[in-house]
This record gives C-alpha cells, structure tokens and sequence, in this order.
C-alpha cells in the first residue's frame, strides 16, 4: 500500500526502495529519508526531525549544526581500529576526547546524488578533526555511507518515536565495476547511530542527541560516541 503521493506505507524490507519513481520532490522537499522508512514510520517522527531529514541542500547551500562532543570511549582494540582505517578517510574519531566542540555541515553530492556528510571534533591540545563521507541512496538497503577507497556501509533505518536509528546491515566494496559484498570477518561488526530529538534549548533551537556505537561479536564494544547538537 502506498500514501497520496506514492510512497510505500510498510516498506517491505525484501524489497529494495524505488528512488527512481520519485526523481524531484515538489518543493525544497527531499523525500528519499521517508521512501527508506514507510509514510507510516514517518509520520511517528517528531516534527523537528521530518524537517532535518527532508531538507534539500543545493546550488552550495549547507545545513549546520553545532554542538558538543559528551563522550568519546575507545578500546584498546577500537583505537587500533580507528588508526589502521586512516588511509580510507579517517571515517571513525582517533581520540577518546570529552567536552570538545563539534560541527555537522551537510551538502548534496551533485556527482551521485547523496549527501556529503563533514563532521568536524574539537580537540583539548591537538588540531580539530574532520571526517567526510557520502550518504548514498543506493544498494540493496537503499542507503550506504560510503568513505574512501570504495569502502561502503550498507545502512538500514528505523523511524522511532523519538527519532531515527541507523543500522549497519553489511559492509561492501566498490571495485572494478562491481558490489562486492564483505564476509562479516573483515568488518568491524555492527555499528548503530542514533538520532534523538531533544525539543528546544533556552533560545529556541531545535536539538539532538547523536550517539555512535561500534560492536564487534568477540571483542564487544569497540568505539561508543555520544554528543548534542543544535539547529543553526
């Protein structure tokens, strides 16, 4: 079944999403979030949250955010995990750094048709610093964030009634002209991001909590990051 405007109501998860029929919301809308989670779970979102998922960036326009690093936990094995990754872009944070400040800027990939996603981290005695990835609507789970050397993350997402949750469902490479799907022994394991709506802050900003965890099956948490950001 599907809503006035096309979009499936319950997604079928056997199925993968059709961006193709939808090639240019009405508007400044980007509906491609809500085609990934059904109209039914977009409607349970808070409003705060439709609007930053269905906001267009283009012709050089940026969606902002500022805010603040929490936590950041490493362990021994995730901070060896973060380093070994730093040829393919940097993707994941190199320091166990609490109370730094952060900054989200997201833009459209005109080239293919994701969003870049540039997030920068403060830091107490070193340079900030900043990793960039591409959320891509593409793959059999119909969005990936891809970083360097081919390297891409199939994602799958969840509308709460609080916000969205993103789940890595497998991890793939992009190489001589074909998806080659990784065996689950050359990954990290399961990485889970959320996003929690917080309502507003004393001078009427819309916020969020962002929290980043990375679980491998045999060495448990790897990475666990957690921080707040506002609407700019």
């Amino acid at each position: 079944m599907v809503d006035a405007e096309g979009v499936p109501i319950h997604p079928r998860p056997d199925r993968h999403p059709c961006f193709a029929r939808f090639p240019e919301a009405p508007g400044p809308r980007d509906i491609r979030f809500r085609i990934l989670v059904g109209s039914a779970g977009w409607s349970r979102l808070p409003e705060a949250v439709r609007l930053r998922f269905s906001k267009r960036t283009r012709g050089g326009q940026v969606a902002l955010y500022r805010g603040k690093v929490i936590e950041t936990r490493l362990s021994r094995a995730g901070w060896w995990l973060a380093q070994l990754l730093r040829p393919l872009g940097t993707p994941l944070p190199l320091r166990q750094e609490s109370g730094v400040p952060a900054m989200v800027c997201v833009s459209e990939d005109e080239r293919s048709g994701g969003q870049i996603w540039s997030r920068l981290y403060g830091s107490h005695d070193r340079l900030p610093q900043v990793i960039h990835s591409v959320k891509s609507f593409a793959g059999p789970t119909g969005l990936e964030e891809r970083i360097g050397w081919g390297i891409a993350m199939a994602l799958t997402v969840e509308a709460r009634a609080d916000g969205l949750v993103f789940s890595s469902d497998h991890y793939a490479w992009y190489g001589f002209g074909r998806r080659w799907r990784l065996p689950a022994w050359a990954t990290p394991g399961q990485t889970v991001v959320t996003h929690r709506d917080m309502g507003q802050d004393s001078e009427g900003r819309g916020c969020f909590a962002f929290d980043l965890e990375v679980r491998h099956p045999l060495l448990g948490e790897l990475l666990h990051q957690h921080a707040v950001f506002a609407d700019q």
